[in-house]
């Protein structure tokens, strides 16, 4: 078979060669499917490509804001059937923030046209005048008509831009990847080379298609395999997180993914009644990726889980970015074992053997590097470090992207980059790490370190403490703040109500002592909260740098709080 020129043509290839078999299956919010073959997704997407052709698209970013339904699909491939550039934002129904996020996203791309459906269409021509954007047409997907009969795969090589991914801005604000036809087709390889994955699989999940691990894993990925794409809306799981497993077992899904947060409220909502009625034994690969992964999560997941007939080995670890096309690393069946390590030498940047009596971390391993390069080096100098030291993770490989869209001096400043050696072509991506006997281990973001009396603490860590400290303890997150110096701040939702000022003042001590004890870290102050104030992305992530902008505006609404610019005894 002659390779593919364009992701596109390898798609339309795979949609030929399989026309009758079910190519998606899209569960609405009780669970009913609603089904495609590739055929009729073959047919919409010409229809689609046509509308968007007879608007001189090609090469043009395209806006799609839709739910994850048939309509949806068929609008993204259209995007790829007609040479666009597809730009997926999030769907029209979502919230203020995401509304004003696709604003911004409209007016950094200068995109002409929103791909949506008709439901929305009139509410989303409001959203974009009121935000300047009145020329951008709103095209209803699911009104156009079946007119693309005479649709050819457009002449677009490898090096064109084929979707433009934003970040999910939880460090910084989102930024517009340029993911090229062979950015993914490179991507698509390792992914199958990783998981195993052929015709037979049934991929898929509750992420949403503008986040990057619901798109290229978890639709992309299965369609260029000729396989089964099972995609459930986001809010079956946000309101009942153990449906998302049910629906993967009722379905006999082989692969699913979700970020480390979601395992986490799997386990602590689960009952013995829905592990009884849960039979996950199709399932042949869980990847835990997206966020810092828990070891404790992990080992806990597994053995839970284990009752409804998950497999041995099926829980995976991972690590990826936008950056580079989603995939970085894949643990396999037999991954090693987490790794425990000194708390101190960590503290210094290297993973060194544990000493009795003295603090510990257990580090989870997110596998060995899967079609790409890497290198761990200082930050500072570009050195690349030896095996076991801590240092800045840099990516080089064909799923690397160029740059951002139209941000050319961000770009320069990820992209591009050599090692003191002379290693060219690394993208730095501000994450922490360190490789030991090939095996990638996370230990946070460059700009989410904190310093505690020269020592380095990373939230991720502090707050997953936090989380398991028991009852009414729920989300939390740890961020600096300026003082006199830098201060340390932790901000932790409280579950319940009722709770007196002298009851929430000893939950904030029990605050203190957890971290101070099991970190050393000496708080400037703690914020209770309710939960739900913590925000997150789609994926799940804490959006670390928007709770950091609240507290020092003074815009949380404590319940109790011990730090400015809160009162000393709460609000």
């Amino acid at each position: 078979m002659t390779p593919a020129k364009s992701f596109t043509q390898a798609l339309a290839a795979r949609f030929a060669a399989g026309a009758a078999k079910t190519a998606l299956l899209c569960l609405d919010g009780e669970g009913h499917a609603d089904g495609r073959t590739y055929r009729e997704l073959d047919v919409r997407a010409r229809s689609v490509a046509a509308a968007l052709l007879r608007r001189r698209a090609v090469g043009a970013p395209v806006l799609i804001s839709m739910d994850g339904g048939p309509h949806a699909v068929a609008a993204l491939l259209g995007c790829l059937y007609a040479g666009a550039v597809a730009v997926p934002v999030p769907p029209p129904d979502a919230s203020r923030a995401a509304a004003e996020r696709t604003a911004a996203i409209a007016a950094e791309t200068d995109a002409a046209i929103v791909l949506t459906a008709s439901a929305h269409a009139p509410e989303l021509s409001r959203r974009l005048a009121a935000a300047g954007r009145s020329s951008v047409v709103c095209l209803a997907v699911d009104c156009l008509p079946d007119d693309g009969d005479d649709w050819q795969p457009p002449a677009v090589d490898a090096g064109a831009t084929a979707l433009i991914q934003y970040t999910s801005g939880s460090t910084a604000a989102p930024r517009g990847v340029q993911v090229t036809h062979a950015n993914l087709l490179a991507t698509m390889e390792s992914l199958r080379t990783a998981l195993g994955t052929d015709e037979h699989a049934r991929i898929g999940g509750w992420l949403p298609l503008h986040h990057d691990l619901g798109l290229i894993g978890q639709l992309l990925h299965p369609l260029w395999l000729g396989a089964t794409a099972v995609l459930m809306p986001q809010h079956l799981f946000a309101t009942a997180p153990v449906r998302w497993l049910h629906e993967v077992a009722r379905h006999r899904v082989t692969v699913t993914a979700a970020p480390d947060s979601a395992y986490a409220r799997c386990l602590a909502e689960a009952t013995d009644d829905d592990l009884a009625g849960l039979d996950l034994s199709a399932l042949a690969t869980a990847v835990n990726a997206s966020e810092p992964v828990s070891a404790v999560t992990l080992a806990a997941f597994a053995r839970r889980f284990a009752a409804a007939g998950l497999r041995p080995g099926a829980l995976v670890t991972g690590y990826g970015l936008a950056e580079a096309t989603l995939l970085v690393s894949l643990t396999d069946r037999r991954s090693p074992a987490p790794a425990t390590v000194s708390a101190e030498g960590l503290d210094r940047g290297e993973l060194t053997p544990p000493e009795p009596g003295r603090p510990v971390r257990t580090l989870a391993g997110c596998g060995p590097a899967r079609g790409v390069t890497v290198r761990i080096v200082d930050p500072e100098s570009s050195a690349a470090l030896a095996d076991g030291s801590v240092g800045e993770i840099w990516v080089r490989g064909e799923a690397v992207a160029a740059g951002y869209w139209r941000r050319p001096l961000e770009s320069a400043a990820v992209f591009g980059h050599a090692t003191s050696s002379g290693e060219r072509g690394f993208l730095r991506t501000g994450d922490l790490g360190a490789l030991r006997d090939g095996e990638l281990y996370l230990t946070g973001r460059i700009k989410d370190a904190l310093l505690v009396d020269g020592r380095t603490l990373h939230p991720q860590e502090a707050e997953r403490q936090l989380a398991r400290s028991g009852a009414p303890f729920g989300s939390a997150v740890v961020l600096s703040a300026p003082a006199e110096g830098e201060e340390i701040v932790a901000i932790q939702e409280i579950r319940g109500a009722g709770w007196s000022r002298g009851q929430l003042a000893d939950l904030a001590e029990r605050v203190r002592g957890c971290l101070h004890d099991e970190f050393g870290a000496s708080l400037g102050g703690v914020v209770l909260v309710r939960p739900g104030t913590v925000r997150r992305t789609t994926s799940g992530k804490v959006r670390r740098s928007l709770m950091r902008e609240l507290y020092l505006r003074g815009e949380l609404r404590p319940l109790y709080a011990s730090a400015p610019p809160y009162t000393p005894e709460g609000g």
